[in-house]
């Protein structure tokens, strides 16, 4: 399996590992070199680090990887591939092709490549049409990337199947096990990269409106900085907005849940998801949400039942849907947490993910091909 970062492998694909593990299948994680390598280590899986660089856009270090890819395929001889993320997704499988390695894919966003146009758009489809044309498999996390992906001659409908994101689990995320905070102060909470693709300025000026109205209320963000993406928010701009008083930064952390627990409202006015980790684990811990009226979003957070939607690219609809969160009054933003939670353990539970995983991993050993109908 390969990943462009470590720590994605330990927050949101171990359960799959340790699955795969229990199967008696050997696992290699072929990553970056985030600090995260001993984690992936401790779920039972063997580490191979290669030299990624997932918004670098130089022709020769792509190059460069996809000879790692090959090597790597020569020396391990595995017996199929799973790949995530842009560039594992296209020289990881280009590699398995060469070395006549079925390829299993999940697509779990479009990413900024998508999000915008131009030349850049055009080569990424380009290599994805060359990287997953001989896929056994290729997992979407929603309909509406399947249908960009299918529509632009990028990959075949027949080799498609949709999956429930990265799968939540509900005995992890449980919120019987975190405290709230009982100092009457309402909390709006955004975890996520800190790039602007994630809504982060709309939360900033969402929040500046707020405040004028009701200074008390506390904006938080948690999530990385000085992110490796085209547009990633910068450090002096994050002091910025903390000196100004808008949010409190929270930093980083390897476990979000006390975080969740704590907040009054998650918040992701993200422009794209595949689908919104963050939302699943606000609503696996009860917590109502505030999400964006797109894919990956939509697919998670159910209108006025167990959260509330907005337009996109919008801050003005961002602060109209965050008044309405605070004119709620506590029972009703319980009973939509209560919801929330109830809905994404029927819909998103992690072992549906681990399933799927299993079948499409024994059609690929005996040649098999997944029908799109799933």
């Amino acid at each position: 399996m390969s990943i462009n970062a470590a720590w994605n492998v330990v927050n949101f694909r171990a359960g799959l590992v340790r699955a795969l593990i229990a199967d008696g299948h050997e696992v290699i994680a072929a990553v970056g070199d985030d600090g995260a390598l001993a984690g992936i280590e401790a779920l039972g899986a063997r580490v191979v680090t290669l030299p990624m660089d997932s918004a670098g856009i130089s022709p020769f270090a792509d190059l460069r990887l996809l000879a790692h890819y090959r090597a790597l395929f020569r020396h391990e001889q595995p017996d199929v591939y799973l790949g995530w993320t842009i560039k594992p997704n296209i020289y990881g499988s280009i590699a398995a092709a060469f070395a006549g390695v079925p390829a299993i894919n999940n697509i779990s966003g479009l990413g900024t490549a998508f999000l915008g146009a131009g030349w850049l758009m055009r080569v990424v489809g380009v290599l994805y049409r060359i990287g997953l044309r001989r896929s056994a498999t290729v997992f979407f996390q929603n309909a509406a990337d399947r249908e960009v992906f299918v529509g632009r001659g990028l990959v075949r409908e027949r080799q498609t199947a949709l999956l429930p994101g990265s799968g939540i689990d509900g005995v992890a995320f449980d919120p019987a096990h975190y405290g709230q905070t009982t100092d009457g102060v309402f909390r709006f909470l955004l975890v996520a990269r800190l790039i602007r693709d994630k809504g982060v300025f709309e939360f900033i000026e969402a929040a500046r409106t707020i405040r004028v109205t009701h200074p008390a209320v506390r904006f938080q963000i948690l999530g990385f900085l000085d992110v490796a993406n085209r547009t990633a928010i910068d450090r002096a701009t994050l002091e910025g907005w903390v000196a100004e008083g808008l949010i409190d930064y929270l930093g980083v952390a390897d476990d979000v849940r006390p975080f969740l627990a704590q907040a009054d409202c998650v918040v992701l006015p993200s422009y794209r998801e595949g689908t919104s980790r963050v939302l699943l684990e606000a609503a696996a811990m009860a917590r109502p949400t505030i999400a964006t009226d797109v894919p990956g979003c939509r697919d998670v957070v159910r209108d006025r039942e167990t959260g509330l939607l907005c337009r996109a690219r919008d801050a003005t609809d961002l602060a109209r849907a965050m008044r309405e969160m605070l004119a709620s009054d506590d029972g009703a933003r319980v009973a939509m947490g209560v919801a929330a939670r109830r809905d994404v353990l029927a819909r998103f539970a992690e072992h549906k993910v681990i399933t799927s995983y299993r079948a499409v991993i024994g059609d690929a050993l005996r040649g098999q091909v997944t029908s799109a109908s799933q």
